[in-house]
């Protein structure tokens, strides 16, 4: 299958890379210094198993999208819609588009911006960026692809290339959770620059993130969004098995880059205004981070 990655950071490249170590035309839609390495010595990816250089194309350009069977939409959520913008003209008219983003509402904001479907996709992965060209997986991978005509296909070509994959019709619901996880993780992590297993054993920050779960439950009762019961249990017991993974918000500050804070504890707090639900703890995480991006710009 031919297959683009728009918007190839670390998620991107992860599964960019084990599609194309399956034998998939892989061309990915990335920076400049990704592009530049990726030409230079093929798009390398580090795991505890094995350490392979990967032979795929790359481009700066959206319209390397345009010959693509499938489209791995990957970008910030805060690009989503300028990206949207950009990629639509080039799509052929078949191609299946998989939103692989943080937050909740990515796939139905991108929908009204192309005009055809797009299937939200829970991801489950840690991996970070050491250096361009470079993709170094930590753990886990999984992901839960909602609901469609070609879903069970697209989970069973994952599968075939060592991605777990599910199809769920109830997806929301599993954005959801990934996203209450985000909001205990990413900006705790963020903040101090610590992991998760040095993060956790630091007094306090339990206690802390009972709080911003509580909050995160509360603004999705609101918005009709079950969520299964344990989710508590679920995200302090996170840690033990990626202790060493910082989160994308810490990976993002440390490169003086744009966060997604916005899309995690800053959406929880947008929703909960708009339905009447304080969410102090998620507010000052928000807060934080974002007086931390105008540090950065600084």
């Amino acid at each position: 299958m031919k297959i683009a990655v728009m918007g190839a950071g670390a998620v991107g490249c992860y599964y960019g890379a084990m599609l194309a170590r399956a034998g998939h035309a892989v061309m990915l839609i990335a920076r400049p210094q990704h592009v530049a390495a990726v030409r230079g010595h093929g798009l390398v990816l580090e795991t505890a198993a094995f350490t392979e250089s990967l032979a795929v194309t790359a481009t700066t350009e959206p319209s390397g999208v345009s010959d693509a069977e499938l489209v791995l939409f990957c970008v910030k959520s805060g690009d989503t819609v300028a990206a949207g913008h950009e990629m639509a003209p080039h799509l052929r008219p078949g191609a299946t588009i998989l939103s692989l983003q943080n937050g909740v509402d990515n796939a139905a904001r991108l929908e009204e911006v192309l005009g055809r479907p797009v299937m939200p996709t829970a991801v489950y992965v840690a991996t970070e960026m050491p250096r361009p060209g470079h993709v170094r997986h930590h753990g886990r991978g999984e992901l839960v692809i909602g609901a469609g005509p070609t879903s069970q296909t697209l989970a069973d070509m994952f599968g075939r290339a060592g991605v777990k994959a599910e199809v769920s019709d109830r997806v929301i619901e599993d954005l959801w959770t990934k996203l209450i996880v985000n909001c205990a993780y990413n900006a705790l992590s963020a903040i101090p620059q610590l992991p998760y297993g040095r993060m956790m054993g630091v007094d306090g920050v339990t206690a802390a993130m009972k709080d911003i779960v509580e909050e995160c439950l509360a603004v999705a009762r609101a918005c009709h969004v079950p969520i299964a019961d344990g989710i508590l249990a679920k995200v302090l017991g996170l840690a033990a098995t990626m202790p060493d993974q910082l989160s994308s918000t810490a990976q993002d500050l440390a490169k003086g880059k744009r966060t997604e804070i916005g899309h995690l504890n800053g959406y929880i707090v947008a929703t909960g205004e708009r339905l009447g639900i304080a969410t102090p703890a998620n507010r000052l995480l928000t807060v934080i981070v974002k007086l931390m991006e105008a540090s950065n710009r600084e």
